[in-house]
């Protein structure tokens, strides 16, 4: 799951790092938008007589300026419905979310063939490449960027157009975050999901 994936690249020895490194007196206060069962049970480890403060209601909520639209497709289908919409000049900055690291490669491969300019971002990326592909996405010189869940709460780049789901996530948590990387700053955004 999400949680999984986010230990998985690295943070979870560097979390250990850092708290082995601060005193045993201490503050501490976690910060996220969602809290997975694994990140909460993480939590209850390395925290001491801890309070759960929530802001928002733990059912997820989208955000009103995102225009949802769904698309029923083959599975099979998926790749020639994309091609197809990236045809139209209005999906300007898209970010495409597939649900694994492979499908992600193997879709930009796919896209790069058919002479789009696009990236893939995700977890078997260096720091490094991430960065490199984020900033062509942010600059306009990748018009799509191709990710999975991990980068969703990492991508806060302004003028996303659409976002595509190409694979649905299993969690309504990841799908509102995926959603979310348009209509950022009060603009309007469209999420489209197969």
């Amino acid at each position: 799951d999400e949680a999984d994936r986010m230990l998985d690249m690295g943070f979870l020895p560097q979390v250990r790092q850092l708290l082995a490194a601060l005193p045993a007196e201490r503050q501490s206060m976690l910060f996220s938008a969602t809290m997975p069962k694994d990140i909460v049970a993480l939590a209850n480890q390395v925290l001491r007589n801890h309070v759960r403060v929530d802001a928002a209601p733990n059912a997820p909520v989208t955000v009103e300026k995102v225009e949802q639209r769904l698309f029923r497709v083959a599975s099979g289908g998926k790749r020639a419905l994309l091609q197809e919409l990236l045809q139209d000049p209005e999906l300007s900055r898209v970010l495409v979310f597939t649900r694994t690291k492979h499908g992600a490669n193997r879709l930009c491969k796919q896209l790069s063939r058919e002479g789009m300019t696009v990236l893939a971002i995700h977890g078997n990326k260096t720091q490094g490449a991430r960065q490199k592909a984020l900033e062509a996405f942010r600059s306009g010189h990748a018009r799509v960027l191709v990710a999975t869940d991990i980068a969703a709460r990492g991508i806060d780049v302004s003028g996303v157009s659409h976002v595509i789901n190409f694979d649905l996530p299993h969690e309504p948590e990841s799908y509102v975050h995926r959603i979310g990387r348009t209509a950022r700053a009060g603009a309007a955004g469209i999420a489209i999901s197969f």
